[in-house]
């Protein structure tokens, strides 16, 4: 069967229509996949990176090391800003539109095959396939490879790398994951294979169940202490980190210490297993130039009416990851211009909201901030005077209401609206849609509204 021919737009529908079959968890649908393919996920070893939060810093900060000692290293961060190539990425640079429409056409022609013993594949599951094609299609050294859901039954747990990492588990996803933190970790650790090298930056109940499940498999565990934090400043942290002392980490937030610790040991592990070796001064290049796009990231208005406004992005969807960004405005407010901050807030209907809520309102920036309750495209979002309602209910502090993010941002900045910084948060969907309005960045391009062309790329994948 001759796979069919997309252009950029018609892939995006045809994997967008895939979408209403929500989130199935199983394995069986990717392995048919992968085995319909000629399971390119074997020609590539490297690292699966699980946890609750993380994942993707220790991707980025692993990734940015290996790419500093010349690998060529295949990523997987997720969930996407602005468009559905950031989920493939080769040393940090998306895959071009071209090549993606013909990707999605060749796993669209197998999942018709698929679908019949198997059922219809999700949108996720045809994703991982599709990465996994292009790794093994282009001949990359090694692979990062981020957990979408949990990790037994995730699509991504189809491929064994040979080296296991669960960052950390807290409370997040216990619809599908289970309503303790035991239960979550079990699910996690499940992606420890027979003779992986393990590693995890989790501690109390949820250290002992991964450390039951790297004993069955025979898989030898290090776990990783946060790195001691030796300083604070505007555009990262410093730590002190085990035979490379101190070391400069180009990512914002204390909580950064304890991801550098995790990726820095899942280097160790990778190179114990034979994949890659990071040299020192590869690991502290990489470290300190480590790129996390919409993840505590500081941006400055480069034009219009405010021109030099600070506007710092960060997902904080759930409440640890809510918890390390009002530490982290706290810790870096000294050096953001003053002025009254200003909060921009989405939060997804199904995520912990008043925890999210409490966590930000916890942060010593937040007391005196104008808060302005916003929603993304899409209905998964709490409806934004219901978010503004729980503002003010668990804060008694009011806040406005803006019926979508662009909207919300122009209240942010417009004239009059004073000099202090504005915090994004709560939802990477969020997130997405400010920095698509805020950043031109020629490697993320925002994916075309339907029925619309994108707009030309000038840079693509080697």
């Amino acid at each position: 069967m001759t796979p069919p021919r997309f252009s950029y737009p018609e892939a995006l529908a045809a994997l967008e229509s895939r979408g209403r079959f929500g989130i199935r968890l199983g394995l069986a649908r990717t392995r048919a996949l992968l085995a319909g393919l000629d399971h390119p996920e074997r020609t590539f070893r490297g690292a699966l990176i699980a946890g609750t939060n993380g994942k993707g810093s220790v991707l980025a900060l692993a990734g940015s090391a290996l790419t500093a000692a010349g690998y060529r290293v295949g990523e997987t961060p997720k969930p996407h800003l602005v468009t559905y190539r950031e989920r493939l990425q080769i040393g940090g640079r998306p895959v071009d539109p071209e090549t993606f429409a013909r990707l999605v056409g060749e796993v669209l022609a197998v999942a018709d095959r698929v679908a019949g013993r198997h059922g219809e594949p999700t949108e996720f599951e045809l994703l991982t396939a599709v990465t996994f094609r292009w790794f093994a299609e282009v001949g990359i050294d090694l692979a990062l490879v981020e957990v979408g859901l949990g990790g037994r039954l995730d699509a991504t747990h189809a491929w064994d790398g040979g080296v296991a990492v669960v960052t950390n588990v807290t409370l997040d996803h216990m619809d599908q994951l289970g309503p303790t933190v035991e239960a979550i970790a079990k699910e996690k650790a499940a992606i420890i294979m027979p003779g992986d090298l393990a590693v995890t930056g989790a501690w109390g109940s949820a250290l002992d169940v991964i450390a039951r499940r790297s004993r069955r498999m025979a898989a030898p565990l290090t776990v990783t202490p946060p790195a001691p934090l030796h300083g604070i400043d505007r555009d990262g942290i410093g730590v002190e980190l085990g035979r490379l002392g101190r070391v400069r980490v180009g990512l914002r937030g204390r909580h950064q210490a304890a991801n550098v610790a995790v990726a820095d040991a899942a280097l160790d592990a990778l190179e114990l297993a034979g994949i890659a070796r990071v040299s020192e001064e590869a690991r502290r290049t990489g470290y300190a130039t480590v790129r996390w796009p919409g993840r505590l990231e500081l941006i400055e208005v480069p034009a219009g009416e405010a021109a030099g406004r600070e506007v710092l992005l960060d997902g904080a969807h759930n409440p640890a990851g809510a918890q390390a960004l009002a530490e982290a405005l706290d810790d870096i407010g000294p050096f953001l211009r003053p002025g009254r901050p200003t909060l921009v807030l989405a939060i997804m209907a199904d995520k912990d909201v008043d925890g999210v809520v409490r966590a930000l309102a916890g942060s010593t920036l937040m007391r005196e901030a104008r808060v302005i309750c916003t929603a993304p495209a899409g209905g998964r979002a709490l409806p934004a005077d219901r978010l503004a309602a729980r503002w003010q209910a668990l804060t008694g502090r009011a806040a406005e209401v803006a019926s979508e993010p662009a909207v919300a941002l122009d209240a942010a900045l417009c004239p009059g609206s004073g000099t202090g910084p504005v915090i994004v948060a709560g939802s990477l969907y969020l997130v997405g849609a400010a920095r698509s309005i805020l950043v031109v960045d020629p490697l993320l391009v925002p994916d075309p509204l339907p029925g619309r062309e994108p707009p030309p790329i000038s840079e693509t994948v080697p």
